[in-house]
């Protein structure tokens, strides 16, 4: 009878080099996941808490009615900005997914005058700061009546999405074989039927991608809430948020700890889509640099 022989998988030998790092990486996600902490342990803190010297690290009581006061107070309309912030969100979403998907189609799979110029062009915007265009397009929405409406938030994202994102679906789209579009081709398919029902399934990665990366960066945005919208019932809740830090008292009460609850509640939907989407979101980001 042959002799079985069990090989057995070497175990992590604990260099010094290695020690070194998993200490230096722990000590990295200390730091990091610290403030985190420090937030969601205050918004169960109470407003003694929040002022005590030396700082209370964990609350002797969890509050948890801290939540459900940051919905209820009546001057600080939180399902407001939260439906406001949707709206922005889904539509500026919606919009940099879509038109980015046909203008990076154009750049990927049409030779003609002037494409790779175009591209350039595009690419080039990406090293022009916010704050340069920032005064122009005050002046174009103020012409255009837009001032204090969601309009400012949205809408420039159904014209191509962003130098990124047109770069991101390019890049998707150089990694898919040719040889689907002139097998459509030579089947009759036109230009718009190969995107739409052959190209654009096989983007399902990059797409979810992208939408994740617009979503978080849309929902987070505070600089275009801040300077395009002047009242309350249009704000969004990334500016929302400061009447906590800027309303000292409520019925004589601080609002510290109630600005800490609102900032968890406020992170809750761009951390779920992160954990929900993750594979998508990584799987993407690889097979985007494929091929350039």
């Amino acid at each position: 009878m042959a002799q079985m022989t069990v090989r057995q998988s070497p175990g992590i030998r604990l260099t010094p080099g290695r020690i070194v790092l998993y200490l230096t990486v722990l000590s990295l996600c200390v730091l990091f996941g610290f403030p985190l902490f420090w937030t969601l342990m205050s918004s169960f803190k109470t407003p003694v808490e929040m002022a005590a010297f030396p700082p209370v690290i964990i609350p002797d009581v969890f509050q948890w009615e801290n939540y459900n006061s940051v919905l209820v107070i009546p001057r600080i309309p939180v399902t407001i900005w939260v439906m406001n912030s949707t709206i922005v969100v889904t539509l500026t979403t919606l919009g940099t997914v879509i038109t980015a998907s046909v203008v990076a189609y154009s750049f990927a799979r049409f030779e003609y005058r002037g494409r790779d110029t175009l591209f350039m062009i595009t690419l080039a915007t990406m090293m022009l700061p916010a704050e340069v265009t920032l005064i122009p397009q005050f002046v174009l929405f103020y012409k255009l009546g837009w001032i204090n409406t969601l309009k400012p938030l949205w809408v420039p994202a159904w014209f191509g999405g962003g130098a990124f994102a047109i770069f991101l679906m390019r890049q998707f789209f150089l990694s898919l074989p040719r040889d689907l579009d002139e097998a459509a081709l030579i089947d009759g398919a036109g230009y718009f039927r190969i995107f739409w029902s052959i190209l654009l399934p096989l983007c399902k990665p990059i797409l979810a991608t992208l939408g994740i990366i617009t979503l978080i960066g849309s929902w987070s945005d505070f600089i275009g809430p801040l300077i395009y919208l002047n009242s309350p019932s249009k704000f969004t809740v990334s500016v929302g948020l400061q009447f906590f830090n800027n309303s000292p008292e409520v019925g004589g009460e601080p609002l510290q700890h109630l600005l800490m609850a609102a900032c968890m509640l406020s992170m809750i939907p761009t951390i779920a889509l992160f954990f929900v989407g993750q594979r998508y979101f990584v799987q993407g980001i690889v097979m985007s640099g494929i091929k350039g």
